[in-house]
Parts: C-alpha cells; sequence; structure tokens
C-alpha cells in the first residue's frame, strides 16, 4: 500500500467497516456462546482494528522516517497500557480491600 495511495484508503476503508460491522452483529444477534466469548472476540477485532487504522490512514511503518515515529508510536501504546492497566488493577485491589468487614464492625481492625 502506498503512502496515501487510493488503493490503501480503499483497503483500509473495507477493512474498518468489516471490523465494526462483525462486533457489531456479534453484540446484536447474540451468536456468541457464552458473553466472555464475545467480549474477546470484540476485544481481538479491536486491537486489528487498530493495526489497520495506524497502517493504512497513519502510515505508520518501519520505512517512515528511519522507523522512529512506529518506535514513537510503539512507546506511546505501552505507555498507554501500563496506565490503564496499572489503574484498573489498583481499583480492584480497592475494591476488595475497601470491602466491609464481616459481622457488621466499624472503624479500623486492632
Amino acid at each position: 500500500m502506498g503512502h496515501g495511495s487510493r488503493r490503501g484508503h480503499r483497503i483500509g476503508s473495507l477493512l474498518a467497516i468489516i471490523l465494526t460491522v462483525v462486533p457489531f452483529w456479534l453484540v446484536m444477534s447474540q451468536q456468541g456462546p457464552a458473553p466472555g466469548w464475545t467480549a474477546a472476540v470484540i476485544f481481538a477485532l479491536a486491537l486489528v482494528q487498530i493495526v489497520v487504522h495506524v497502517v493504512c490512514f497513519l502510515h505508520l511503518d518501519t520505512r517512515s522516517e528511519g522507523g522512529w515515529t512506529l518506535l514513537a508510536f510503539l512507546f506511546t501504546a505501552v505507555i498507554v497500557v501500563l496506565t490503564i492497566g496499572g489503574s484498573v488493577w489498583v481499583m480492584f485491589h480497592l475494591n476488595t480491600n475497601m470491602m466491609p468487614m464481616p459481622g457488621g464492625m466499624t472503624g479500623p481492625v486492632r
């Protein structure tokens, strides 16, 4: 796919539409065997759609600017994943540790 070619944009648009319609159909038709399975498929298709957008529309690859734009994008993605993962981890443990004590006890345990 060329940098900004019509063919590249058509392929990217077609893939983006397909990767949007399939999860929508899965949710609306309830065809999955379990909700967890449907969520996993939607998550996987979302990751594929991110790659399609990055390659077809943002034109990030190893050839552009000696690979530095791709490296910067990957660094940003790692930082975002760490931030979101860390936030979810902290919220999960706060929820677990801040649950009410059994027996109706209030206040700190001594």
